[in-house]
This record gives C-alpha cells, sequence and structure tokens, in this order.
C-alpha cells in the first residue's frame, strides 16, 4: 500500500492528441480508474516497461481523426493507433462500456498518477511505481474492479 498522499482527482474536461496531431481525443468525464499495467503485451505495444492507462466512461470520449486497429494479439481487446504516426491512442475491452485512454496522449498527462498497478508478475525488477494497490494479475472479479473504481472515484 502506497504511505505518501495521492494527487488529486483530475477534473474535467481533458484533451488531447497523438504525437503527430492527427488524431484529438477529449473527454466530459472524470476518470474511473488509473492503472499501470506490466504485461508483455503492454510492454511490447507501448515500448516501455508498463503503460498508463485511465478509464473513461465510452460515452464521455470522443475521437477525431483517422484511427487503425493493431495490436492483435492480446484477445478480447482492440487496440487503436493513429494512421499516420501509429501513436498507441487507446483500446477498448470486450463489450465493457469503457475505454482505456493511454495517458500519454492527454494534454495533463501528470495529473493521472496510476492507483493500481496490474500484472505484477510481468513486472520489470527495477520499477517501482508509486500505485495504492497492485496486483499479480488482474482484479479477480468485475466486483473487484467496481470497487477499486469507488475507491478511487472517493479520493
Amino acid at each position: 500500500m502506497n504511505e505518501r498522499p495521492l494527487m488529486p482527482l483530475p477534473k474535467p474536461p481533458f484533451a488531447g492528441s497523438c504525437l503527430c496531431g492527427s488524431v484529438q481525443v477529449s473527454i466530459t468525464a472524470p476518470p474511473l480508474l488509473t492503472l499501470a499495467c506490466h504485461c508483455r503485451d503492454c510492454q511490447k505495444l507501448c515500448a516501455s516497461a508498463y503503460s498508463l492507462t485511465a478509464m473513461f466512461p465510452i460515452d464521455s470520449f470522443s475521437c477525431i481523426g483517422e484511427l487503425i486497429k493493431g495490436g492483435l494479439g492480446s484477445e478480447g481487446r482492440e487496440h487503436y493507433f493513429c494512421k499516420s504516426c501509429l501513436n498507441f491512442v487507446f483500446s477498448k475491452i470486450g463489450a465493457a462500456q469503457r475505454i482505456n485512454l493511454r495517458t500519454s496522449v492527454l494534454d495533463d498527462a501528470a495529473s493521472f498518477e496510476p492507483f493500481v498497478e496490474i500484472m505484477t508478475d510481468k513486472k520489470m525488477p527495477w520499477v517501482n511505481i508509486p500505485a495504492a494497490h497492485s496486483f499479480a494479475g488482474f482484479p479477480e472479479t468485475i466486483e473487484d474492479l467496481q470497487a477499486l473504481m469507488d475507491e478511487y472515484s472517493q479520493r
């Protein structure tokens, strides 16, 4: 458990873009949850030790610009990238009514401190994330995920 105080919950609206600016995103709701994921898929998709994600209700998210689907190795997930610069922008997971936006595309990316880290069984040994919760895999049930979202929203 993280002992230091967490940053305040970021307040909408949020805006951002891909590396080249061809894809613009906007969000009208606060994040449902912020995460750092250490799985090998995220490491490879982001060319990093982990990915940083903010979950948002799908109906609060809009995106302008040409996207392509990629990262097809992740079953049940659709990953979207800018067609021009190939910047990883967001993911959809199955029929969930939320999107997982890469926080790096947001103008105020530093405000989205990870509240949860997942897939720590794949974590690089030198990585230290100041998340309030850590999971070796994923939260086990939808109720566990909802409890994390509820706790996140209460901060």
